[in-house]
């Protein structure tokens, strides 16, 4: 039986905090969502799905959550949404989380990919994002 508690809230919350603290992302998009309203205005960054696997080492526990992001615009071109993904990637990229009754260790960008969704008008971008982010009890 294990005492460790799960990572993703506490990742869930660390990467909105980083996020919406960011006066540059903030006015490229209208929001960070895990739930979007159909009411939202493009562009906007969701936190989506996440995945987490036991990481743990001789005398404690880890994880490695994998948080998968998605940001979404409404352009003729990739160009904004692109800037926008371009931006997260900086402010997540290998640089330090605050988690919550965590040691965060490393976050690492894995992939992105430019979608274009086909129904008309077909001007709605989606780029799905994803990011690995290790952490051990404190």
């Amino acid at each position: 039986m294990s005492d460790a508690p799960s990572a993703l809230g506490p990742v869930q919350a660390a990467v909105y905090a980083r996020l919406t603290g960011d006066e540059e992302l903030m006015t490229l998009i209208t929001g960070v969502y895990d739930y979007v309203s159909e009411t939202a205005a493009y562009p906007y960054v969701v936190i989506g799905e996440g995945t987490e696997v036991p990481d743990n080492r001789h005398g404690g526990f880890g994880r490695e959550t994998v948080a998968a992001l998605h940001v979404w615009s409404r352009h003729r071109g990739h160009g904004p949404g692109l800037r926008i993904a371009a931006r997260v990637t900086a402010l997540l990229d290998h640089r330090p989380l605050t988690v919550e009754g965590l040691h965060h260790v490393s976050t690492r960008f894995e992939f992105s990919q430019t979608l274009t969704d086909p129904e008309p008008p077909g001007d709605i971008r989606h780029i799905p994002m994803r990011f690995r982010i290790t952490t051990e009890q404190e």
